[in-house]
């Protein structure tokens, strides 16, 4: 049951969908429970993950709009950036990346990619989101006033169109539950920008599915990003045309660590984990605190052994080389 809304908006074919859903037979049979992977780290485009879904719907509108300059910011292993500047170049449209952090970046991981597929640099000393974001608007501003037409993308990508993506996907994954039997479940992923939480959440409350979405948290305290996600959350909604329900909305933070981008113990021993037991690969900075989040619930009973629980892979493998 797909919107009109959703039907009619523009939008570019890249992700390789249906992306693979399949059982992890090997850590559900050590840890007794039903566990399942969404592998959204195989989208394809541009070594693929979750943003590929957002930046559909995203480089389209800037092709339907005429655009010549795309803007946009992140950190320096940004796996947004990376697809950005993808996007960017199969478009033909010249794409400018903000990219921030404490340290002079080495050519490695995303900012290597992102080099590599033609994108302009300017990095900023901080490792503060709000400061990248000021630096990209300012930058499109000087664009603007040079006669381009510019067009803005948030950090992840996270807009009402960015998460139309993820709406899609969740029309997708009930598909992948019917496919296996599964009628209710909890489905987890990582969370750091809201816009593949907002898409999920419209995907509940569109088709009236009763399970749980859980984003754990990998970037901010679970307050602020659970406000976010609302706002989003509820602005995708109003295009939709579907009613919102902020008390769906779950945000876990308690595995976040120090700070965004620093890897946790727990989140080294899931990576390790996933890899000895699947062979399916985990990055540091989202999926793999994700999956840590996730045996968590499972060993410490948050979810029962008899409940299917479902993992959205979310990509970022890349970071592993950086």
């Amino acid at each position: 049951m797909k919107p009109n809304i959703l039907k009619e908006t523009p939008r570019r074919n890249l992700a390789l969908s249906p992306t693979p859903f399949h059982k992890l037979e090997n850590i559900s049979r050590e840890m007794h429970c039903n566990l399942y992977c969404k592998r959204d780290d195989l989208t394809g485009f541009a070594f693929g993950g979750n943003k590929v879904r957002k930046m559909e719907y995203l480089i389209a509108d800037a092709i339907e709009k005429q655009t010549d300059t795309i803007v946009t910011s992140g950190a320096y292993q940004s796996n947004f950036c990376r697809i950005t500047a993808a996007a960017g170049a199969l478009a033909g449209i010249d794409v400018h990346l903000v990219l921030g952090g404490t340290r002079e970046p080495v050519m490695t991981g995303n900012f290597l990619l992102s080099n590599k597929l033609g994108a302009r640099i300017h990095k900023v000393q901080s490792d503060r989101w709000e400061d990248w974001e000021a630096d990209r608007q300012a930058l499109a501003d000087t664009f603007r006033n040079r006669g381009k037409i510019v067009y803005e993308m948030p950090i992840g990508g996270s807009v009402p169109l960015g998460a139309f993506g993820y709406v899609d996907a969740f029309l997708e994954m009930l598909n992948d539950f019917k496919n296996h039997g599964i009628k209710q479940t909890h489905i987890f992923f990582a969370s750091s920008s809201g816009g593949t939480q907002a898409g999920l959440l419209n995907g509940k409350w569109l088709t009236g599915w009763s399970g749980k979405i859980i984003g754990i948290g990998t970037a901010k305290s679970g307050g602020k990003l659970a406000y976010e996600v609302n706002l989003l959350a509820q602005e995708t909604a109003k295009l939709l045309n579907t009613i919102a329900v902020p008390g769906d909305i779950f945000v876990d933070d308690a595995y976040v660590g120090e700070s965004y981008g620093i890897p946790t113990q727990e989140c080294e021993e899931a990576i390790q984990y996933f890899a000895q037991k699947e062979g399916i690969f985990l990055d540091r900075v989202y999926s793999g605190k994700a999956a840590a989040g996730v045996l968590d619930y499972i060993k410490s009973g948050k979810v029962k052994n008899d409940e299917d629980v479902v993992f959205i892979h979310t990509g970022g493998n890349v970071e592993l080389f950086a």
